[in-house]
């Protein structure tokens, strides 16, 4: 969704688009430090139909949905109403600020529909249904792509028109997931009313793997900042930048949501030998795939910017970057599904240790690049020492024995 919204905002003006960086920041942000909500759920999920309790895996689904819902809320007040302080920590410009808060405050609503789409994704990954969450959300990304092009140019609301359509989307998406689950609930007689103690054991689960996350996005959020200081051409560079490596980062992060569904499954099954294997043929399958990623973009580097953006200085800044990004590819795919499959494993608590160690070695090479004044392509470089960091810390754990731990629960 946000590489339509990228896409379409481009052709308003630099200025919409530096905008749109500094509220799609926010809001990946926020989302993405509730990203346990699929992650934890589709372990546990898993975990429970490995050993044969689909009553239990659908109670476990129901809880997460339920927190979803009540973190959704508080963060979508949060961001909606203290939209003009949390885009002045940024330091933009006035006119970049103006769009940023105009975006932000209407997007922030859909918050809660996708911590809820979250939530129900990995109720039905864990359930090893991945089938309806690919329908669902490409029926919400081309919904999203028809109603922002209406009410962006057709009614004339730009960027207020694109977070619009966004929310709208993501809401219907959000209805649509949660009547599965619920329907899925039903039919093995699992409660589906609210439990204080079922809602906080969720949350305390997935705790470790939001402190894993908090790493994450701290190393984009670093980036954006060093990248606001260059200018707005340089920040709208790395807004379409940072939302082609997303776009690149899901795709490759498909082999690790069957990384996490299937290490669930299999350990809660207590096969050991079983998750070896598969893990093994996932990583081949990760390193090819980004080659295939890396070999596409080096392709289109020249021809995706004039797509995103008519500013020549935004494009004259990105080319160079998206050289790096391609070339950081292939082991991003091997990072990304070490990543599903530890978290699939439920090790959490390595993950988030690593992310901080990782993110300690990231943050002065993204400083030196912001004080050298050292273009965006050398601040895509300190990423790709990021990325390898990453790498190192991930083969090093599934090379031991700590994380085979079997059973249908799992607690670190």
């Amino acid at each position: 969704m946000l590489l339509v919204d990228t896409a379409i905002v481009g052709h308003l003006g630099t200025t919409s688009l530096a905008g749109l960086a500094i509220a799609a920041t926010v809001l990946q942000t926020v989302v993405g430090l509730c990203v346990f909500l699929a992650y934890g759920t589709t372990a546990s999920v898993g975990r429970h139909l490995g050993a044969g309790d689909l009553r239990g895996a659908m109670a476990t689904g129901m809880n997460g949905i339920w927190l979803a819902l009540v973190l959704g809320g508080a963060a979508a007040f949060a961001c909606s109403a203290g939209a003009p302080a949390i885009t002045s920590w940024f330091g933009p410009s006035a006119p970049v600020a103006s769009a940023a808060v105009s975006y932000l405050a209407v997007a922030a609503l859909g918050i809660p529909a996708m911590l809820v789409v979250l939530a129900a994704t990995g109720v039905l990954r864990g359930l090893q249904d991945l089938r309806t969450p690919l329908v669902v959300m490409i029926v919400a990304n081309v919904l999203n792509a028809v109603l922002s092009m209406l009410l962006v140019y057709g009614a004339g609301l730009g960027l207020v028109g694109a977070a619009i359509g966004t929310t709208i989307a993501q809401w219907a998406a959000a209805a649509y997931l949660a009547l599965v689950v619920v329907r899925g609930a039903r039919a093995h007689h699992a409660d589906l009313r609210p439990h204080r103690a079922g809602i906080a054991e969720a949350a305390r689960a997935g705790s470790a793997l939001v402190l894993r996350t908090l790493t994450l996005r701290a190393a984009l959020l670093i980036a954006t900042l060093v990248a606001t200081s260059q200018g707005d051409a340089a920040l709208a560079a790395q807004q379409i930048a940072v939302t082609l490596v997303s776009t690149l980062a899901f795709a490759l992060d498909a082999i690790a949501i069957a990384g996490q569904a299937l290490t669930s499954r299999s350990l809660g099954a207590g096969d050991i030998a079983g998750t070896r294997a598969t893990t093994r043929r996932m990583i081949g399958w990760g390193l090819v795939s980004g080659v295939v990623a890396a070999a596409l973009l080096l392709a289109l580097h020249t021809v995706l910017p004039s797509w995103f953006s008519s500013d020549e200085a935004v494009r004259d800044a990105l080319v160079p970057a998206l050289i790096v990004v391609a070339l950081i590819q292939p082991a991003s795919g091997i990072v990304f599904v070490l990543d599903g499959v530890l978290i699939g494993a439920g090790d959490g608590a390595y993950l988030a240790k690593a992310g901080v160690v990782v993110l300690v070695a990231y943050a002065p090479l993204a400083l030196l690049v912001a004080v050298t004044g050292a273009g965006l392509a050398w601040l895509w470089v300190a990423y790709g020492g990021f990325i390898l960091a990453r790498m190192a810390t991930l083969m090093l754990r599934e090379r031991s024995d700590a994380w085979l731990v079997t059973g249908a629960s799992k607690a670190r």
